[in-house]
Formats: C-alpha cells, structure tokens, sequence
C-alpha cells in the first residue's frame, strides 16, 4: 500500500466523487484514496467505477462503487443510504460530473442549452443541497464538510466555440460562491470552493481542441494544441489530471480549513496573462 501522507492527508475522511468513470473525477477518486480517505465513486457508468474501486481496494485503499446519475434527486438521496450504511460519515463531496457541447452561439439549440443546463448546473445544485442537508449541524452525519465544485477557465474568460459551456461553468462559479456565503453564514461547517482547470489531456480537452479545428479557429487539433501551449499557456504545455487532482485534495483537506468560496484556477497562467 502506498499510501499518500501529507499536510493534505484525508485520513478519517469520507469523499463521494460524481463523474469518477474517467478523467478527472478518477484521478481525483485515486488521489483521495491514497491520502487516506473513504471514497465513494460515482457516475453513470458504475462498470467503471466498480473496476477502479476493486482496484484501489487490492492496493489497501478503502473505495466503493455506485451508480449515479446526477441529474436525478432519487439516485442523490439513494447514495446518502448507502453512504449511511457503508461508512455513516461523508466529509468530502467533489461534484466532478459534467458534459462539453461547443460550437458557434449562433448553431447552439435550444435543446443543447436544456441538456447542458441540466446536466453542468442543475446537478452541481442537487449535489450541493444533498450534501449540505447531511453535513451540517444535527443532521444525518453532521461533521461539516467540504464541497468542490468543477468549472472551468471557460466559466472565466470568453473562449470561441465555449458560449453555452462556458455559461453553465459561470453559473457553477456563481453557486459556490452564494452557497459558500450562506453555509459560513449559518454555521453550517460546510465549505464551498470551484476549480477551474485550463486545458486539460482528457478525451473532453480533445472534443474542445477538436471544436476550435470545427469553427475555424485553427486548420488542425494539432495546431490547436501548438497555439496553446505557445502563444496562450505561458508554462507552455497543457494540464493533466493529476494537477486537477492535486488541487482538489488541498481544498479537500484541513490545510484548507479557511478557504472557502474561492475559485481555484489550474491553468498553467492561461487566465494571468
């Protein structure tokens, strides 16, 4: 077991990632598992999560897998069951889930904006409000706690081609910044922080570099790529996953006790320059 011991230890914690199948929301769940934590991962392709979960399990770690699907409030309440029953703890919650629809604003549907609201923003609120309700003072668990939630440097900065995802990530800034007012404000013990990764080498960074080649942007994905990391990212390469995974583990962890309702952008300076 190799397990991760530092200033951003979680032991003694309880940690439920959303969107865990891949990506970020994985590096994320590893990351938390090897500083100690419980984790529960969780998305809508639970093979997935079950295969990581085994796995971080086989090397010592404590994991577990369910299936999720974030838009809905009867899976967000079923998982507090479980969550009662595995560990009666939950100290953690990154909600990581989400989808990339891009394009011009002007051949965005009505139906895309729907789907895209629902699933970036109207999960991030299910997610917060199951969470708070079980957190907080004499409630089901009642530890307080830290919640962290995705947006992007799209949800920051204009980008061509991010009209639509750049506004839920907005609307995600946005919420964690009222609710982190408002559960401080009420003594809640519950902190609420966004992240805002850059460009990142996942297979959604690929459909962005890909969407800037589709409006004209650049001729190709690999000329994207070579903008960016040139002209636009001044440490002059794009993020991984493990960067965004080390981020969340601060503001998972008690070195971040007083930090709430910030956001966290991982962008190698893009947003700086």
């Amino acid at each position: 077991m190799n397990k991760t011991l530092s200033v951003f230890g979680l032991e003694g914690k309880v940690a439920v990632v959303s969107g865990a199948a891949a990506g970020i929301g994985e590096a994320c769940a590893r990351a938390f598992a090897q500083a100690g934590a419980a984790v529960m991962l969780s998305d809508i392709d639970v093979a997935a999560c079950e295969r990581i979960a085994a796995e971080l399990n086989e090397q010592g770690f404590e994991a577990k897998a369910i299936r999720l699907d974030v838009t809905s409030e009867a899976d967000w309440q079923a998982l507090t069951v479980v969550l009662q029953d595995w560990k009666n703890r939950w100290d953690v919650l990154l909600n990581n889930a989400g989808i990339y629809i891009g394009g011009l604003l002007e051949n965005n549907s009505s139906a895309q904006v729907s789907k895209i609201n629902q699933v970036n923003i109207e999960s991030v609120f299910l997610g917060t409000r199951t969470a708070v309700e079980c957190m907080k003072p004499n409630a089901m668990f009642g530890h307080g706690g830290s919640i962290i939630n995705l947006s992007s440097i799209a949800g920051l900065v204009g980008v061509p081609g991010h009209s639509i995802y750049g506004a839920t990530k907005g609307a995600v800034r946005s919420l964690t910044k009222h609710s982190a007012v408002e559960f401080a404000k009420f003594g809640y013990g519950v902190r609420v922080n966004s992240l805002h990764p850059g460009l990142i080498e996942t297979a959604m960074g690929d459909q962005a570099l890909q969407d800037f080649v589709d409006i004209g942007v650049v001729p190709n994905v690999d000329e994207a790529a070579t903008l960016l990391k040139s002209a636009m990212i001044p440490m002059g390469r794009l993020g991984n996953v493990q960067d965004i995974a080390n981020a969340a583990l601060f503001l998972a962890s008690d070195a971040s006790s007083y930090v709430t309702g910030v956001e966290l952008t991982v962008d190698g300076g893009f947003c700086a320059a």
